[in-house]
């Protein structure tokens, strides 16, 4: 069984994995490790639909271990079409085979431009389904990417409106078109550590360079980095040696 997420008292260095089969996300995630790495990501959404059982999951974490292991389950790459009904099965499938923490999008059941939904209907079906992957011993990060920036006000509502949910962990993921905008996240990083009594992940995207590499310095309890920047790797997420220069001289 893999650690938590929850049982450290430092932000971890998660380095995110984005390919097609386990075989390659298992030499991304040791590679990534042996370079400082303290937990792994893994977007089974980008796995070849013959890879998406769970044979192949409970061979994955049972081969990294006591590793923490975040899992995504997103709408795109290799899940395009499915219904969400259907992602959250793949959820709850990830949560039964030994993930750690299970991204649930907090516009499931309902889509949202804020990833964020209002529905009533949707909003009991998200708590139904957060409660059945904690059955299944995993925590749930709930994360909304509105690709936008955010006011202060928005990004709190947003993050108080996942832990009423049943999150264990908040993640938003906005915007930065400027240098001002950058900084006003920075701060907004720090409000939102004055305001939750969960652990949190605020990014943003485009103008956010600073706010990648000394988030977890305001506050966030992980920073997501990649082992290279391949053909899938989300480019704004750095690489862990310089994560790990940043963290270990600041």
């Amino acid at each position: 069984m893999s650690k938590s997420f929850f049982d450290y008292d430092k932000p971890l260095i998660t380095t995110m994995i984005q390919t097609d089969s386990p075989e390659k996300a298992l030499k991304t995630a040791r590679l990534a490790l042996d370079a400082g790495a303290d937990a792994i990501g893994i977007q089974f959404c980008q796995f070849k639909p013959e890879y998406q059982n769970s044979a192949v999951y409970r061979d994955l974490f049972n081969a990294l271990g006591d590793v923490p292991t975040y899992v995504t389950y997103y709408r795109g790459g290799k899940n395009t079409g499915k219904s969400d009904d259907e992602l959250a099965e793949g959820m709850l499938e990830l949560s039964k085979c030994g993930a750690s923490l299970v991204d649930v999008m907090g516009d499931l059941f309902c889509k949202d431009p804020d990833e964020l939904t209002v529905d009533p209907t949707a909003i009991e079906k998200q708590k139904q389904l957060i409660d059945n992957i904690h059955k299944n011993g995993a925590k749930v990060l709930m994360s909304s990417h509105t690709y936008k920036f955010r006011p202060d006000y928005r990004v709190l509502e947003i993050a108080k409106a996942q832990v009423s949910r049943g999150a264990d962990y908040v993640k938003i993921v906005t915007g930065a078109y400027n240098m001002q905008q950058q900084i006003e996240n920075l701060r907004i990083t720090d409000m939102l550590k004055q305001n939750l009594n969960v652990p949190f992940l605020f990014l943003s995207l485009d103008e956010c360079h600073i706010h990648r590499m000394i988030g977890t310095q305001l506050g966030c309890g992980m920073c997501l980095t990649v082992y290279e920047h391949d053909e899938l790797a989300t480019p704004a997420q750095p690489l862990i040696k310089n994560m790990k220069t940043v963290l270990e001289n600041f």
